[in-house]
């Protein structure tokens, strides 16, 4: 349970112009702490994730609307959103279904809408396969990408970078595994 003001203050900072109360969709909210964030903070928040269980708890603490979807089908309206959340979770989409995931996040923003994402980072290599647990259920499946590579599929989406930094801050580069950027959707298509 990590401090994630920093990476929500990236997401609203750019977003600050625009007419309040923001719409915002939180992608992996799980139990959905940051849905009551965003909804204490005066917006409009809608959860996702493909976990049952995780949705029904983030409705029942929140009292958001919560999506359940797998982030490599994706099917959400048109420009509904001024910003997304997706903390800590895209690095589970395999990197031959994240041109699609992007895409479909990208399109559900509005023009000039804003997307943060905090990934797991390869540490300058891409890496991509099953993590080693004790049990089949404690095993999760990752793509780790360096930064360059990751810039280069959110550009390919149609994102214009706005701001990237790794995290936890105050630590050095080695002890930072995250690495968080900052996206604009333009206001005209590429």
């Amino acid at each position: 349970n990590h401090d994630v003001t920093q990476n929500i203050e990236a997401l609203l900072t750019p977003l600050a112009s625009r007419l309040q109360p923001l719409d915002i969709l939180d992608v992996c909210c799980a139990s959905g702490r940051d849905l009551v964030t965003f909804t204490k903070l005066g917006h409009r928040a809608v959860g996702l994730d493909g976990v049952t269980a995780f949705c029904e708890m983030a409705r029942e603490l929140s009292g958001c609307e919560v999506l359940e979807q797998d982030l490599t089908m994706l099917d959400l309206p048109s420009e509904r959103f001024d910003g997304i959340f997706a903390n800590a979770c895209l690095f589970h989409v395999p990197s031959v279904s994240l041109p699609g995931t992007l895409v479909a996040l990208a399109a559900t923003l509005r023009p000039g809408g804003v997307l943060f994402v905090s990934n797991a980072h390869g540490f300058g290599e891409d890496k991509e396969g099953w993590t080693s647990g004790r049990t089949p259920s404690t095993r999760s499946y990752v793509c780790w990408l360096s930064e360059r590579s990751w810039i280069e599929r959110c550009e390919a989406a149609g994102f214009e970078l706005l701001a990237s930094y790794y995290r936890p801050p105050g630590r050095p580069r080695e002890q930072q595994p995250f690495l968080a950027t900052v996206w604009r959707k333009p206001h005209l298509a590429p």
